[in-house]
């Protein structure tokens, strides 16, 4: 079992998460279909990777159903794919806001960011922030517990106590 696999199979929604994104070239790819990349010469160009690792990558992604196939055609021309994000692709338009958000405070240059996200309507850059699911925005100080969910295994106090149900996030 490689280590992609392994984490799939955990009971862990951020292993199963990195399980789908597995390597930076398939972040990548999330984030080019996110913003308007389609075409896979066009993906290959982009992002300079080779044409074999993509077409892997998008299989992977595919099978994952973070991305659909789309086939197009040029007048003249034979029948071409491009490659959109489903729901669930377009989901994962958070996670690599927060990669970016996280490079951005800690990786960029000296000379600042190179892309910034502003809002279209007024020109103000974009945070992302955390909202309880009263409305409640989360900041630096306040607590987050986590707690077994509908999906965790059932355990056996005796035998493993588990993790304590009131452990603290930051």
């Amino acid at each position: 079992m490689d280590a992609r696999e392994a984490a799939a199979a955990q009971v862990c929604s951020v292993a199963r998460t990195a399980a789908v994104l597995s390597d930076p070239w398939t972040v990548l790819v999330v984030r080019d279909l996110g913003r308007g990349v389609h075409r896979f010469d066009d993906l290959v160009r982009g992002l300079g990777v080779a044409r074999t690792v993509l077409s892997r990558r998008l299989a992977t992604l595919a099978e994952a159903g973070v991305v659909e196939r789309v086939d197009y055609r040029e007048p003249g021309s034979r029948t071409r794919a491009e490659y959109r994000l489903t729901r669930r692709g377009r989901d994962l338009g958070v996670v690599v806001a927060a990669l970016m958000d996280f490079g951005d405070r800690h990786l960029a240059d000296p000379a600042g960011p190179p892309v910034l996200r502003v809002h279209e309507d007024c020109g103000a850059p974009v945070r992302l922030v955390s909202v309880c699911a009263d409305g409640h925005r989360l900041g630096a100080g306040d607590r987050v517990l986590l707690r077994p969910g509908p999906g965790a295994p059932a355990r056996d106090p005796d035998l493993d106590p588990g993790p304590n149900p009131d452990q603290e996030q930051r």
